[in-house]
Protein backbone atom coordinates (compact mmCIF):
# COMPACT_ATOMS: atom_id res chain seq x y z
CA UNK A 1 0.00 0.00 0.00
CA UNK A 2 1.23 3.58 -0.77
CA UNK A 3 1.75 5.78 1.37
CA UNK A 4 3.04 9.38 2.02
CA UNK A 5 4.07 10.77 5.23
CA UNK A 6 4.59 14.60 5.54
CA UNK A 7 6.36 16.00 8.91
CA UNK A 8 8.93 18.83 9.88
CA UNK A 9 5.63 21.89 9.57
CA UNK A 10 5.25 24.59 12.70
CA UNK A 11 5.44 27.61 13.69
CA UNK A 12 8.42 29.89 12.74
CA UNK A 13 9.30 33.64 12.28
CA UNK A 14 9.39 35.55 9.43
CA UNK A 15 13.16 35.08 8.11
CA UNK A 16 13.55 31.20 9.33
CA UNK A 17 13.69 28.20 7.94
CA UNK A 18 11.69 24.78 8.35
CA UNK A 19 12.63 21.51 6.21
CA UNK A 20 9.56 19.98 5.12
CA UNK A 21 10.25 15.72 4.96
CA UNK A 22 7.72 13.58 3.24
CA UNK A 23 8.27 9.82 3.62
CA UNK A 24 7.06 7.31 1.26
CA UNK A 25 6.45 4.04 2.01
CA UNK A 26 4.60 0.85 -0.75
CA UNK A 27 6.82 2.13 -4.03
CA UNK A 28 9.31 4.62 -5.02
CA UNK A 29 8.85 7.29 -7.69
CA UNK A 30 10.56 9.04 -10.46
CA UNK A 31 7.75 12.63 -10.13
CA UNK A 32 6.67 13.90 -6.82
CA UNK A 33 5.38 17.67 -6.19
CA UNK A 34 4.86 19.78 -3.12
CA UNK A 35 1.20 22.05 -3.20
CA UNK A 36 0.14 24.10 -0.46
CA UNK A 37 -3.27 25.45 -0.06
CA UNK A 38 -3.73 28.52 2.42
CA UNK A 39 -7.12 29.37 4.41
CA UNK A 40 -10.31 30.24 1.88
CA UNK A 41 -7.68 29.73 -1.48
CA UNK A 42 -6.91 26.43 -3.65
CA UNK A 43 -4.27 24.53 -3.61
CA UNK A 44 -1.58 25.54 -5.03
CA UNK A 45 2.27 24.34 -6.73
CA UNK A 46 5.07 25.33 -4.71
CA UNK A 47 7.85 23.13 -6.15
CA UNK A 48 8.45 19.53 -8.43
CA UNK A 49 11.44 17.11 -9.27
CA UNK A 50 11.56 14.48 -12.22
CA UNK A 51 14.03 12.32 -10.39
CA UNK A 52 14.86 10.53 -13.97
CA UNK A 53 15.78 13.41 -15.78
CA UNK A 54 16.80 15.87 -12.71
CA UNK A 55 14.68 18.83 -13.45
CA UNK A 56 13.10 20.86 -10.82
CA UNK A 57 10.28 23.55 -10.99
CA UNK A 58 9.45 26.03 -8.54
CA UNK A 59 6.42 28.83 -8.52
CA UNK A 60 8.04 32.12 -9.20
CA UNK A 61 7.05 33.01 -5.71
CA UNK A 62 10.02 30.44 -3.78
CA UNK A 63 12.38 30.42 -6.22
CA UNK A 64 15.51 31.45 -4.64
CA UNK A 65 14.37 30.27 -0.92
CA UNK A 66 12.94 26.99 -1.42
CA UNK A 67 14.54 23.77 -2.78
CA UNK A 68 13.14 20.10 -3.37
CA UNK A 69 15.78 17.20 -2.78
CA UNK A 70 15.59 13.71 -1.90
CA UNK A 71 17.21 10.97 0.25
CA UNK A 72 16.66 7.98 -2.19
CA UNK A 73 18.10 5.49 0.87
CA UNK A 74 15.50 6.44 2.68
CA UNK A 75 12.94 6.94 -0.07
CA UNK A 76 12.26 10.76 1.19
CA UNK A 77 11.49 13.76 -0.12
CA UNK A 78 12.12 17.13 1.41
CA UNK A 79 11.52 20.78 0.94
CA UNK A 80 13.66 23.08 2.57
CA UNK A 81 12.24 26.61 2.94
CA UNK A 82 14.34 29.67 4.04
CA UNK A 83 13.62 33.32 4.29
CA UNK A 84 9.95 31.92 5.05
CA UNK A 85 7.24 34.95 5.02
CA UNK A 86 4.15 35.51 6.31
CA UNK A 87 2.40 34.82 3.07
CA UNK A 88 3.80 31.22 2.97
CA UNK A 89 1.69 30.31 5.49
CA UNK A 90 -0.31 27.47 4.70
CA UNK A 91 -0.61 23.47 4.66
CA UNK A 92 1.76 22.15 2.28
CA UNK A 93 1.28 18.71 1.04
CA UNK A 94 3.40 16.32 -1.16
CA UNK A 95 1.86 14.43 -3.80
CA UNK A 96 3.58 12.00 -6.20
CA UNK A 97 3.15 9.95 -9.27
CA UNK A 98 2.34 12.72 -11.71
CA UNK A 99 1.01 11.45 -14.91
CA UNK A 100 1.16 14.98 -16.99
CA UNK A 101 2.09 18.69 -16.00
CA UNK A 102 3.87 19.18 -12.87
CA UNK A 103 2.12 22.34 -11.87
CA UNK A 104 -1.37 20.60 -12.22
CA UNK A 105 -2.34 19.11 -8.75
CA UNK A 106 -5.14 17.04 -10.08
CA UNK A 107 -2.13 15.66 -12.62
CA UNK A 108 -0.67 13.80 -9.23
CA UNK A 109 -1.94 10.23 -8.12
CA UNK A 110 -0.77 9.99 -4.15
CA UNK A 111 -1.03 12.09 -1.67
CA UNK A 112 0.09 12.74 1.70
CA UNK A 113 -1.90 14.13 4.87
CA UNK A 114 -0.44 17.60 4.64
CA UNK A 115 1.45 19.44 7.33
CA UNK A 116 1.44 23.01 8.71
CA UNK A 117 3.37 25.93 8.18
CA UNK A 118 3.11 29.14 9.90
CA UNK A 119 4.92 32.16 9.62
CA UNK A 120 4.71 34.97 11.83
CA UNK A 121 5.50 38.57 10.88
Amino acid sequence: QVQLVESGGGLVQAGGSLRLSCAASGRTFSTMGWFRQAPGKEREFVAGANWSTGNTYYTDSVKGRFTISRDNAKNTVYLQMNNLKPEDTAVYYCAADRTYSTRNSAAYVYWGQGTQVTVSS
